[in-house]
């Protein structure tokens, strides 16, 4: 018994290590969505010191952060299987540090378009390597996924938060600078407590839950991207928009900068806990019965939100964004469950790259459109674009569960379809 006892503690001690790496790579995907949006957040703010008379005509100088924040995954995928996910995991936490205070610093439109085009750069990192770092060991990947999403979202609460705040305080700088030594803090934090890796992931032999034949692994990318793109450009253009939507439908209601950030931040922290019941339910049932469920109740909630003011608009926006969170984490839920690991950042990456890239179009497009037809036009487009999106996911193969919604083991017969033969 005495001699088990150092090994007794060195389990207790990795545990808790990975435990506490766990909550790093939790908080990161946090960073992540945060960074994205403190721009779209403080828009109105910079756009005045920068001499623009509206809000909508400085906001596509921001498209360069989205359009790498897709561009990017490809090469992040592949260095993270090739190289190593710890090490790009660092390069993820400092390079958005430094990028953050870079765009603080910055004296007009185009410098500061440079700087976002940067951390866009950097932010590309966490989705095709922390994810996968992420599960890589879980037991229960759906659950895992769930808290993830969870995490990443109340990361878009904080922004509207902690942006709001910074900037009616302090001014919209501050609202780069202190997230930004944050993510400096964090990554020293990371570096010392998560373990090196023995071997890239390109090494290892794990395999995947399911396995499918050629003809429909291809067929799963190719739903997964269209629908990935089309998903996204609905998480674009309402967390992008959601600010100045508040702003114009809440007028005479609420129209304190930092309470509406309060409302809004209020909206994105409930809705997120839709991606910890929608983990726990990809465990149990198969997923493209729950992802069309999902995608098909956005469009009337969208097109509701269209014609909605007040706190009518606040309690539907609220319903929005619920299920648009929601959607979420069957993006990599499809990759753990279908792609073994040594493939899984390099093949997340592919799908970020060709689906982030073109989601980038709704900031770009954002503003313009505003100004151009309004939000209610906008709102009554995003339905058509979920109902896009259920048309797609109606292909996807099936999982080949088990009785009970369980995965069916590495090796056991399905068709092309991924069904039990």
């Amino acid at each position: 018994m005495a001699a088990d006892a150092p090994a007794l503690v060195d389990n207790v001690r990795m545990s808790e290590h990975s435990r506490a790496v766990g909550l790093l790579l939790n908080i990161a995907h946090a960073l992540d969505h945060l960074f994205l949006l403190i721009f779209a957040t403080a828009v109105a703010s910079i756009a005045a010191e920068f001499g623009f008379a509206r809000w909508e005509d400085l906001m596509p100088y921001g498209v360069g952060a989205f359009f790498m924040f897709g561009l990017g995954s490809l090469p992040a995928g592949r260095l993270g299987d090739l190289w190593g996910r710890r090490q790009m995991m660092l390069v993820f936490f400092f390079g958005m540090g430094v990028s953050a205070l870079l765009a603080a610093a910055t004296r007009n439109a185009w410098q500061l378009a440079a700087a976002l085009t940067l951390l866009g750069s950097f932010s590309a990192i966490y989705h095709p390597v922390g994810i996968p770092m992420l599960v890589q060991g879980a037991k229960r990947p759906g659950a895992t996924i769930g808290v993830n999403g969870l995490a990443g979202n109340l990361g878009i609460a904080a922004a509207a938060l902690l942006t709001g705040w910074l900037v009616e305080a302090i001014g919209w700088r501050a609202a780069f600078v202190v997230p930004g030594l944050a993510c400096l803090g964090f990554g020293l934090v990371f570096a010392r407590l998560a373990p090196h890796e023995t071997e890239p992931p390109s090494q290892r032999t794990r395999k995947a839950a399911v396995e499918l034949s050629a003809a429909a692994l291809a067929r799963m990318f190719l739903v997964l991207t269209v629908a990935s793109a089309t998903a996204g450009l609905l998480f674009n253009l309402t967390t992008n928009g959601n600010g100045q939507l508040l702003a114009e439908r809440m007028r005479g209601v609420v129209e304190n900068p930092a309470t509406l950030g309060t409302l809004l931040a209020a909206v994105y922290a409930l809705a997120a806990v839709s991606q910890v019941v929608v983990g726990r339910l990809i465990d149990r049932m198969p997923l493209r019965r729950l992802q069309l469920s999902i995608v098909l109740a956005q469009a009337p909630l969208l097109a509701l939100a269209s014609q909605a003011q007040g706190w009518w608009l606040y309690a539907t926006l609220l319903g929005v964004m619920a299920l648009i969170f929601g959607a979420i984490p069957f993006t990599d839920a499809v990759i753990v469950r279908y792609v073994d690991d040594r493939l899984r950042s390099r093949v997340a990456g592919m799908r970020l790259t060709v689906s982030l890239a073109f989601s980038s179009l709704a900031v770009w497009a954002l503003g313009p459109a505003v100004k151009a037809a309004g939000f209610d036009t906008l709102l009554l487009a995003m339905a058509g674009i979920a109902l896009c999106t259920a048309a797609v996911v109606a292909w996807l193969p099936g999982e080949g569960a088990r009785r009970g919604g369980r995965p069916r083991a590495a090796g056991e017969p399905v068709n092309e379809a991924g069904e039990p033969r």
